[in-house]
């Protein structure tokens, strides 16, 4: 089972405290068993004063980031002199050193500044909340911040922005360690949705359509349930009932993405999804998700998650078999 320690510093905002435990917390295997232990501790294993109007009892102190396979820093209003001079507290620097190498730091939304005051964000590309990554980067020259970004995939160094990105961040995690089927079930346990790209901007200047305009998912809903069809920018804005120009306007301001790159994407999701759960060639899977052929998908699989198709089965297939599809 895989060990998660998430540390809580005082001015913690409780809402990011708690998704770990509730995202990673409801993956189970298929016989139902926990994939993941969720500890949360302090450094002093003391009471932590929230953000919010109340203290958190926390029953474990920072010995535990030692044990951790995966070490999780939600945010904190109350960085101190980590936000003023990129220092740690003497305390925090021994708590920290006590973490493994090789151990998955992982860091959502202001969590970054911690990281990069520890030294781990140095030439590193990293991400925090839009209105914080000026002064990240400012304080940690050496990272490579893009504030763009919901959340960044280093390997052994995860960043997000904040709040509902660090539901998406903790989706990947584990759509990372097993698969989407696991990753999909968690989002219906958590009334989430799935999946949001890790690139898909940060800050999106208009969310909400005007109550003039309809919105564009009715068409995104429609283009899902059509994915193995060649389906084009005109398709789409004629089932929306608007021009192209107007269409793709709307669908930038509340995806946060442009219609084709979204489209590539939501493909590519359901080829890893068939390359996980079938036993199809390469060749009907492209044609499934909507490639058309082997070498379409296996060239924007490379581009998206730099994997063939056959490696990508293999390494999930060494996690669990297929599940039987129908043709």
């Amino acid at each position: 089972m895989h060990r998660v320690a998430v540390l809580a510093l005082h001015g913690v905002v409780p809402f990011e405290l708690g998704i770990a435990g509730r995202v990673l917390g409801a993956a189970r295997d298929a016989r139902g068993r926990p994939l993941y232990t969720v500890t949360t501790c302090s450094v002093d294993g003391g009471a932590v004063q929230a953000e919010a109007d109340y203290e958190l009892a926390v029953h474990h102190d920072a010995s535990v980031l030692g044990e951790a396979d995966t070490v999780i820093v939600p945010p904190s209003h109350r960085l101190g002199t980590i936000r003023e001079h990129g220092l740690l507290p003497d305390d925090l620097r021994a708590a920290l050193a006590g973490v493994r190498p090789g151990t998955r730091m992982v860091a959502i939304c202001n969590g970054a500044f911690v990281l990069g005051a520890a030294g781990l964000l140095d030439h590193r590309p990293a991400t925090t909340h839009w209105r914080e990554a000026d002064l990240l980067q400012r304080l940690f020259p050496a990272a490579r911040v893009d504030p763009d970004v919901l959340f960044v995939d280093d390997g052994d160094l995860l960043t997000s922005a904040g709040v509902a990105a660090g539901i998406d961040l903790c989706l990947h995690l584990v759509r990372r360690d097993h698969g989407s089927e696991v990753a999909n079930e968690v989002a219906r346990s958590c009334v989430v949705p799935p999946w949001r790209d890790g690139g898909q901007a940060q800050f999106i200047r208009r969310p909400v359509p005007r109550s003039a305009e309809s919105g564009t998912a009715p068409t995104r809903a429609w283009v899902l349930e059509r994915l193995a069809e060649p389906l084009s920018l005109a398709d789409m804005a004629r089932h929306a009932g608007v021009s192209v120009r107007t269409f793709t306007r709307r669908f930038r301001a509340e995806v946060g993405t442009s219609p084709g790159q979204w489209l590539v994407r939501q493909r590519v999701e359901r080829a890893l999804h068939l390359l996980e759960t079938t036993d199809w060639p390469v060749d009907l899977v492209a044609d499934r998700a909507g490639f058309g052929t082997g070498a379409s998908l296996r060239q924007h699989l490379n581009a998206v998650v730099g994997i063939t198709p056959q490696a990508y089965r293999r390494t999930f297939r060494g996690r669990r078999g297929p599940v039987p599809a129908t043709v």
